[in-house]
């Protein structure tokens, strides 16, 4: 084969290693900076409110939920396969259900946004991290 051929190819080739490499790296980044615990607070608190909204969809299902005082909040729950073997389901719970959400709120404070480790309802425990309980 001719020499210009070849490196040509082999420029094609890298070229569309790199595009395809980056592509990963930056769909990847997202997924990573979202999941874990480093944007929640690493004290536990309690919330107590109605679900305004369910949704099961992933990465992580999450519901709506208004609080007492009237405040809307995003509730992460574990992700899809850590939900459904805590037990909770789209059956689980419905609109205007009330609910305890034991979990870690987010860091800023002017984010409504809590990472559940448990949810309560009608007297039912789903344990989305149980090993993250803190009952003290």
């Amino acid at each position: 084969m001719h020499p210009v051929l070849i490196d040509n190819r082999l420029n094609r080739r890298r070229v569309l290693q790199l595009v395809v490499g980056g592509a990963i790296v930056v769909t990847s980044v997202p997924a990573v900076a979202h999941h874990g615990w480093s944007w929640a607070e690493d004290a536990q608190s309690e919330l107590k409110g109605t679900i305004r909204s369910i949704s099961m969809a992933p990465p992580h299902p999450s519901l709506q939920v208004v609080a007492a005082d009237g405040v809307l909040w995003q509730i992460d729950l574990g992700n899809p396969n850590q939900t459904e073997r805590s037990g909770f389901t789209a059956t689980s719970a419905k609109p205007g259900d009330a609910i305890v959400i034991l979990g870690n709120r987010h860091k800023d404070k002017t984010k409504m946004q809590m990472k559940a480790v448990r949810i309560t309802i009608a007297g039912k425990n789903y344990d989305m991290y149980p090993e993250r309980i803190r009952t003290n």
